[in-house]
């Protein structure tokens, strides 16, 4: 299989580099620029990519590379912080630029470069950088500038080093993706042997190998990994495996008699319900902290999970829905928390198994679902939006109590119901109903009522690194609004969250 490798250097779109290669049909993998050079010489790369990142090349302590990586005879190409870092291993001059570039810029290409065949003379990129090339190193040519850069990409053709100072690899590039496939078609000699009806075939049959006759156990959340990689080990050894769906009163409305449903009637497996919502409750009883009560559920879920596990006994294989962005080591140093969650679970040392499996563990989200609707998942499943390992948990603010989770849960199904009719759902990478514990005075008939407020929240993106909220129609929201008022028992307002992220984040806590 082709391969091409992106060299993380702590930017922030390195994930989405990998995504950009694997939409033309190229394997991506991502490491960090501590990677020895001796690895990558060995791993048979068609290409390599070094990303961005928020350092200063000149300055000491930013992230630097062996500039023997551009003597490998692979084809290399750098983006923004990449395109300065070449230019600083290969000779040339980096300075400060006189006008820094942010958001979408004007572009000229010059000359006839392989990286912009099929791009017009003149385009818009997305630039973000404070730095340029001021000088390039010998053997190097412009190939790009803008009003104010004269080095917009230059490029070695003679040893197949490219580099360019904006990103293509963002929908804001207007000719990106044509670049990246520029990059690995006519560069890199790629064929394109990246395809999600050879990864399902090649994968059952490695799990049927590894298998053999063994059991496995799954935890089966209902998230779109998790019931991937389901429906995958069914194909693979179907009622060897046993997935275990521990429900702890967090989820949507109906949503776990939704998972019990499909995957007791769709795939041939043993489905194990735990139903244990009145224990969270109990131990959220009086919690206020955001974070502790992450902590509390992600401890309590491990405790039950692990509990129902132990009496199906011991040996056999312990499968997860871990996907790539898991496994990623980023180049970056360390970074604050925002918020902890964990998508890989660490085995009790009293629980013995003979191995792990993770077959979902080369792909990222969109090719995760592109695999669950070949292997026949619902639709409504694989393109569940993205939703938070402890649930409705921290779409609560303050305690969480069984009063509050029901508030919440119906103004979301009425929420999402009305999404859903008039066809808006499509819109919208996420949306929910979010409970923030302040109430309002209200009048309802002829009473003061003083009763909680719900807080709607959609967005709009691309990549969730950034989102913008949702213009949702007037009367698409009025309608939402009436609805809650009038159905959900407890509710008298209902107020519309128009924040962008940044500077908050979508979910509320």
């Amino acid at each position: 299989m082709e391969k091409i490798l992106v060299l993380d250097f702590g930017g922030q779109y390195n994930q989405l580099i990998a995504r950009r290669v694997r939409d033309c049909h190229v394997y991506a993998e991502i490491l960090p620029y501590t990677t020895p050079l001796g690895v990558i010489e060995k791993s048979g790369y068609r290409g390599i990519i070094f990303t961005g990142g928020p350092n200063s090349v000149y300055d000491e302590a930013s992230p630097h590379y062996d500039p023997e990586i551009l003597s490998l005879g692979v084809p290399v190409l750098g983006i923004c912080y990449g395109c300065q870092l070449i230019s600083f291993m290969a000779g040339g001059e980096v300075r400060t630029a006189p006008v820094s570039e942010y958001g979408k810029i004007g572009i000229k290409t010059a000359g006839n470069s392989e990286l912009f065949a099929g791009v017009p003379e003149s385009s818009v990129v997305w630039m973000s950088h404070t730095d340029y090339v001021s000088r390039v190193p010998d053997g190097f040519s412009v190939t790009a500038s803008t009003a104010d850069c004269p080095c917009a990409a230059m490029e070695d053709r003679a040893r197949r080093i490219y580099a360019v100072q904006f990103h293509p690899e963002v929908t804001h590039t207007e000719f990106g993706q044509q670049m990246l496939h520029n990059f690995l078609y006519r560069v890199c000699g790629c064929s394109g042997d990246w395809v999600m009806d050879d990864f399902i075939e090649r994968t059952v049959g490695e799990l049927r190998r590894r298998i053999g006759g063994s059991r496995v156990v799954l935890g089966l959340s209902g998230g779109v990994d998790s019931s991937v990689a389901a429906a995958l080990l069914s194909r693979a050894v179907g009622r060897q495996l046993t997935c275990v769906f521990v429900d702890q009163g967090l989820m949507r409305k109906d949503e776990g008699d939704s998972v019990e449903r499909t995957f007791s009637s769709l795939f041939d497996m043993n489905f194990v319900r735990v139903n244990c919502r009145d224990h969270f409750l109990r131990c959220l009883s009086g919690v206020t902290d955001p974070e502790e009560k992450r902590k509390i559920i992600g401890r309590e879920f491990y405790n039950v999970f692990w509990a129902e596990i132990k009496k199906l006994g011991e040996g056999g294989f312990f499968a997860q829905g871990t996907i790539y962005p898991d496994c990623i080591e980023s180049g970056k140093g360390d970074a604050a928390v925002i918020k902890t969650h964990h998508n890989r679970v660490s085995l009790p040392g009293d629980v013995k198994f003979d191995g792990v499996i993770e077959p979902l563990s080369e792909l990222f989200k969109d090719e995760v679902r592109v695999v669950g609707e070949k292997l026949g998942l619902p639709h409504g499943l694989v393109w569940r939006q993205p939703f938070p390992g402890p649930g409705l948990g921290v779409r609560i603010i303050g305690e969480v109590t069984e009063e509050k989770i029901r508030i919440v849960q119906e103004a979301d199904a009425i929420f999402r119901e009305e999404m859903a009719a008039t066809g808006y759902e499509t819109e919208l990478a996420q949306f929910f109903a979010v409970l923030p514990g302040v109430r309002s005075v209200g009048v309802m008939g002829d009473h003061r009522t003083y009763e909680e407020l719900v807080v709607l929240r959609a967005v709009t993106t691309d990549d969730f690194m950034t989102a913008d909220w949702a213009k949702i129609p007037y009367d698409l929201l009025a309608r939402v609004s009436n609805r809650i008022t009038n159905e959900v028992r407890g509710v008298n307002r209902v107020v519309y969250d128009i924040t962008s992220k940044p500077p908050a984040t979508v979910e509320w806590e």
